[in-house]
């Protein structure tokens, strides 16, 4: 069936701000669905609250409302475009790109008419189908209807209820929540004294005050099914992903891979066939659907879990591993096409009525921000508590994992073989049984020391393959430790560099060589790096797209084009501090490269992101931003030069490598940046310049910093050189403070040094965004922080334009940032923070790259900022090149979203350390919004002091 000619007109919901369980994986697929719909004609309109990603801006949708995420909001834009004669009337809504958020709202509009009302068609999922699959009690009921497996479980709506269930069914009971997001209020309860505090919370979480009591199969294996389905009911399976953490562990939190490596081809079919069923049991709707699945490790027994009506976290995986863009299928789905006549989007000559299949193997491993949430509780269950996530692709699974290790920016070279196991056998055996953020390095430590196999299986309930893989690679360190660097034979090497071992793990095997020396030396011996395209289709049919991964064999795929290039480096996982801004900044690095003449490539890890999508780059490689990996594209690609300053810390640490190496860096050099990271050079750059700065020093010890602090006065503030997002920032007010501050940052990040700077308190708070092409310096917005000084920029409430300071305040602010630009030969952007005290504004810091601010000043202004700083980077084009007009009237504020709902044991106070995961855009009309007035009114509450 061709498309349905009477939709004309889509909205599509958004997720909101980033939180644990709902990330920048709902962005990619909204992007993704409203550049498909558009391809088709359609006009596109999106609601999202979140100014930081790439959704929200015009490149993607026709209307973009910022506004926050109710049935309100919705209806008065269903309003807005019937009264307009210059918009048209929305004919159907698209609720499956933004997570679980979008659904519930849906589900929300539907119940309240609001639907039927305007004349609206759902598309993409039934709403009836969202009740099946979200009711705990209807999903239940219906796989015992149509023959499907499920855990022995009850519903319960009251303590009365769960507690006869329970005993029903025995201990140990999983507790899942209805109509919950990340597994919030769910969770394991091994004995009877444990029940009622978990059934209190689970029955808190739920919008209904409903959850399923389940006997839990603990050690079972974990799958997941990423199904299509068209209107003529045809059903594909996109991707199997297995979990190499058993059932117990949240599927955001277990490491996964793709294909499935431990499934008995029986399994396997008869699990393709019961997600089919599933999928054509709750609905008639064409689109998505995401089915999860546990086996029975003894005899391959299956029960089904869940299904999900909508593209989820693994789908935006899924995609990326396979090729196969998922979101932008689904949405051709939902307007009326099926499956045989939409093209294949990679080979472009056959049709997306096919199954991808895998010639490589991706592995997912999730990133924690523990150390943002001090007396958190680290074990990981049933809630999800990872912040982001990496993909590594390689030819089997080890190199894939290896490559993912190397991906997280947690300092870590590969799988182990880097300086930093545990060899405590009692932390290693504790660490086993209670899965955390380390169990994966955990394991290899134990297999190192010699622990057998069997145990770590049993304590682990991990498949034993999963484990023969990582036992193999203790056996290959060992038999590298008998030779040194120059005898290394060459085929071991080369099976070394298979395995995914890193040079830096190698150098660090052999000890007494550097990485250089390694690479060097493998060079010479002829083992290089190739690149393998994914295809989609495992090379039965020319591919059309260039999308790599590296591995080490003879044939390279990816061949050089000889245009003048240069290449974007991501930010690799999300994390507190560094976010899905820093995506949208690369996408628009991107875009203004392509626009300027140049072929653009990107280099990132990060499967969520939008950046990584096979179509925003000219070529993209799916890569760590490691920088052995880094180095080896530049040597294949050599392009004109390289951009760092859209990729947050992540890319910026890489510059001083990229410049020893004699590798242009794109707008700001190196020695620039390093002044403004360098806590002395850029405090003699101040002095220089007359502008005012907290005093400060610099100290190597807890003694030196005690003789700092009492020089520069209490209360001090304490932070680590180098960091990002506050990271071990505190304010202290005394000796016996500091000295604990001192030992625990520098046992923390060895090496370092600490800076202790004089803490202004009471002082209020602002910052500058500008952009500066050499010759002259443009403001792009000036904030004020509505909390004092004391709270990190991205937990602030902050407001465009400032709204309290005098103007002799904003005009030091706006001299101040020239005089910087100017002094640190700016190329691009640069963002300054300010403390305002008595009136006398003293600069905290400066930061030549791209902010966290950027994207909602953008957005706020309606000015294309990122796209004229990077044509102006690039050299293209300068300041006077560009007419600027903001469009701003009254105030937008930025609001930050936490997800301590996550840790309730974790303190909510604020301070130095940031510990926001996202935020959300809200305008008003002037200072006498009610809102901003509440707002005002309790700044200082959660001040840490």
């Amino acid at each position: 069936m061709p498309k349905d000619t009477s939709i004309r007109s889509v909205l599509i919901i958004g997720s909101g701000p980033i939180i644990i369980g709902q990330a920048c994986e709902f962005d990619y697929s909204g992007s993704q669905a409203a550049l498909s719909l558009k391809e088709e004609g359609i006009t596109v309109s999106i609601i999202n609250s979140n100014p930081a990603t790439i959704m929200t801006d015009k490149v993607i949708g026709d209307h973009v409302y910022l506004r926050p995420l109710t049935v309100d909001s919705i209806e008065t834009i269903l309003q807005e475009h019937i009264a307009s004669s210059d918009l048209p009337r929305i004919d159907a809504v698209l609720p499956t790109m933004g997570g679980q958020t979008a659904l519930n709202l849906c589900v929300e509009a539907s119940e309240r008419g609001v639907w039927e009302k305007y004349g609206v068609k759902v598309v993409g999922v039934d709403v009836d189908a969202i009740e099946k699959t979200e009711n705990r009690e209807a999903f239940r009921q219906l796989m015992v209807d149509i023959g499907v497996g499920v855990a022995p479980s009850k519903i319960a709506n009251s303590f009365l209820e769960g507690k006869e269930a329970a005993q029903e069914i025995g201990f140990p009971l999983v507790i899942r929540p209805s109509y919950t997001l990340g597994g919030s209020g769910g969770g394991f309860v091994h004995k009877k004294e444990e029940f009622d505090a978990a059934l209190k919370r689970g029955l808190e979480a739920s919008p209904t005050h409903e959850v399923l009591v389940e006997q839990a199969v603990l050690g079972w294996k974990e799958y997941e099914l990423e199904l299509l389905r068209d209107s003529n009911d045809n059903v594909i399976i996109i991707c199997s992903i297995e979990n190499f953490d058993p059932m117990g562990i949240h599927t955001g939190d277990s490491i996964t891979v793709a294909p499935a490596m431990t499934l008995s081809d029986r399994c396997y079919q008869e699990m393709r066939n019961q997600a089919i069923k599933m999928m054509r049991a709750i609905g008639t709707f064409a689109g998505g659907c995401n089915v999860q699945f546990s086996v029975n490790p003894v005899n391959d027994d299956i029960i089904a879990i869940e299904i999900n009506p909508r593209v989820s976290r693994s789908s935006a995986l899924a995609s990326k591993a396979t090729g196969y863009p998922i979101a932008k299928i689904a949405a051709k789905l939902a307007i009326g096409y099926n499956l045989d006549e939409i093209e294949n989007q990679i080979t472009k000559t056959t049709s997306a009525y096919f199954e991808p299949t895998l010639d490589y193997v991706i592995v997912k491993v999730p990133r924690w921000n523990f150390d943002k949430f001090k007396g958190a509780n680290k074990e990981l269950g049933l809630q999800m508590k990872s912040v982001g996530e990496v993909m590594a692709i390689g030819r089997t699974f080890i190199e894939a994992l290896q490559k993912a290790c190397q991906s997280l920016e947690i300092g870590r070279a590969g799988l182990g073989a880097d300086g930093r196991q545990v060899r405590n056998i009692e932390e290693i055996m504790d660490g086993l049984e209670h899965a955390s953020w380390n169990r994966l390095f955990l394991i290899k430590d134990a297999m190192a020391m010699g622990v057998p196999l069997e145990s770590i299986r049993k304590v682990t309930k991990i498949d034993k393959w999963f484990l023969n893989q990582i036992q193999e690679l203790v056996a290959l360190e060992t038999e590298l430790k008998r030779y040194s660097l120059n005898n290394i034979p060459r085929d071991f090497f080369f099976t070394l560099k298979q395995k995914g071992f890193s040079d830096v793990q190698i150098a660090w095997l052999l000890g007494n060589v550097t990485e250089d020396d390694v690479y060097d030396r493998r060079k010479e011996l002829g083992i290089r790096r190739v690149y393998k395209m994914v295809d989609t289709c495992a090379a039965e049919f020319p591919a059309q797209t260039p999308y790599y991964y590296s591995t080490f064999e003879e044939e390279n795929e990816s061949i050089a084009s000889d245009r003048k290039k240069v290449i974007v480096l991501g930010s690799g996982p999300n994390r507190i501090g560094q976010g899905i801004e820093f995506d949208y900044s690369c996408v628009h690095g991107l875009l203004a490269a392509k626009e300027t003449g140049f072929e653009a490539i990107m280099v990132n890890c990060n499967p969520e992101t939008v950046s990584t999508d096979f179509n925003m780059a000219d070529k993209l490689y799916f890569e760590p931003v490691f920088w052995e990996h880094v180095r080896e594209i530049i040597d294949l690609e050599k392009p004109e030069g390289v951009i760092v300053q859209l990729g947050g810390q992540t890319a910026l640490k890489m510059a001083e490598k990229l410049t020893e190496k004699g590798i242009k860096i794109i707008g700001t050099s190196f020695e620039n940046m390093d002044i403004a990271e360098d806590r002395g050079r850029f405090s003699d750059l101040l002095k220089e310049l007359n502008i005012p700065y907290p005093k400060y020093g610099v100290a190597e010890n807890a003694e030196e910093a005690i003789v700092v602090a009492n020089e520069v006065g209490y209360p001090v503030l304490v932070r680590p050189s180098y960091v990002l997002g506050g990271q071990g920032m505190s304010i202290v007010i005394n000796d016996e403070d500091l000295e604990k501050a001192v030992v625990k940052l520098l046992g923390d990040l060895p090496g370092n040094r600490v800076l202790i700077d004089h803490f202004l308190d009471r002082a209020e708070e602002a910052e500058s965004d500008s952009i500066s092409d050499g010759d002259d310096v443009h403001i792009v917005g000036m904030m004020e922080h509505i909390e004092p000084a004391g709270i990190h920029s991205g937990d602030s409430f902050a407001v465009l334009p400032t709204f309290s300071l005098p103007e002799t305040v904003t005009k030091a602010m706006e001299e101040y940032s020239i005089k910087i630009a100017k002094a640190l030969n700016v190329r691009g952007l640069l963002n300054i923070q300010f403390a305002i005290k008595d009136e006398k504004v003293y600069v905290i810091e400066a930061n030549p790259r791209a902010s966290r601010t950027v994207p909602f000043i953008a957005k706020a202004y309606d000015v294309p900022y990122i796209n004229i700083a990077a044509k102006i980077m690039l050299g293209v084009a300068k300041l006077k090149d560009f007419t600027i007009e903001r469009k701003l009237q009254g105030y937008a504020i930025k609001e930050p979203v936490f997800s301590y709902e996550k840790f309730p044991e974790v303190t909510k106070e604020l301070g130095p350390e940031m510990k926001s995961t996202g935020e959300a855009i809200r305008f008003i009309k002037d200072l006498e919004d009610p809102y901003f007035r509440k707002l005002y009114k309790d700044k200082s509450m959660y001040l840490s002091k």
